[in-house]
């Protein structure tokens, strides 16, 4: 993708005010530059704004229209994985291996990075996110077989919102039992909204629907204000 960098708001390096929405190119992209800080990351995800960039190119910040968001409730599981879900194949948990998760989420797809970059989940992100984790704002989902990892997702959590990052999986069906069992946690805990960012056909399946972002702007600015009802992101409840 070409960017010109010209068209675009640069941050210093301590602003946490991002431009208005109105200012976002029509691919999303709304700003560039700044650190990845903690609080600077943490500001844009209220602001319905995420970083995504090559190793190779500035820090990109982008809020597309429109957005990707799943209702926990509302969460696909078809016959196939209801069955997956009953026997029980895998063990799942929370923050057990956050390093290991997104180590894996940064791995190349098959097709992937054919041209030599390294892709979005790269040292930069991997260091700002478990950072994140570290301060108790980003979380891991994941799925083992016997002591193998064979899935998994993350993102974080403000508020009544789970902001999430990427998944994998290296067994069927294990991302989709990671994401349902999300779902399961996040409804028990009072969260009402998973933001997917943007469209694919995989998230669209499992029950996500594009939104326009002033509706999703109007959404965060009601529900990252509203603390959950306690919860320990520590183990999964039966």
């Amino acid at each position: 993708m070409s960017i010109d960098y010209a068209q675009l708001p640069w941050l210093n390096e301590t602003d946490t005010q991002f431009p208005n929405h109105s200012k976002a190119l029509s691919n999303g992209l709304i700003a560039a530059g700044g650190k990845l800080s903690s609080e600077r990351i943490l500001s844009a995800y209220r602001q319905g704004i995420f970083p995504w960039f090559n190793s190779d190119s500035p820090t990109l910040w982008w809020s597309p229209d429109p957005r990707m968001v799943l209702i926990p409730e509302q969460v696909k599981v078809s016959k196939s994985l209801k069955r997956n879900l009953k026997k029980q194949q895998y063990d799942v948990t929370v923050n057990k291996a956050f390093s290991a998760v997104i180590s894996a989420c940064s791995k190349p797809r098959v097709g992937q990075y054919q041209d030599g970059s390294s892709g979005w989940i790269h040292p930069d992100m991997i260091n700002a996110y478990t950072k994140l984790h570290e301060l108790g704002h980003a979380h891991s989902i994941e799925c083992w077989e016997e002591d193998r990892l064979v899935g998994g997702l993350y993102g974080v959590a403000i508020g009544q919102v789970f902001f999430g990052e990427s998944m994998f999986s290296i067994a069927p069906d294990s991302s989709k039992i990671a994401l349902v069992t999300l779902c399961q946690q996040l409804q028990k805990w009072e969260v009402k909204l998973i933001d997917c960012q943007v469209y694919s056909d995989h998230l669209a399946s499992m029950g996500a629907l594009e939104i326009d972002r002033s509706i999703f702007i109007d959404t965060l600015n009601q529900l990252c204000p509203i603390n959950p009802v306690e919860n320990s992101w520590q183990k999964i409840d039966n």
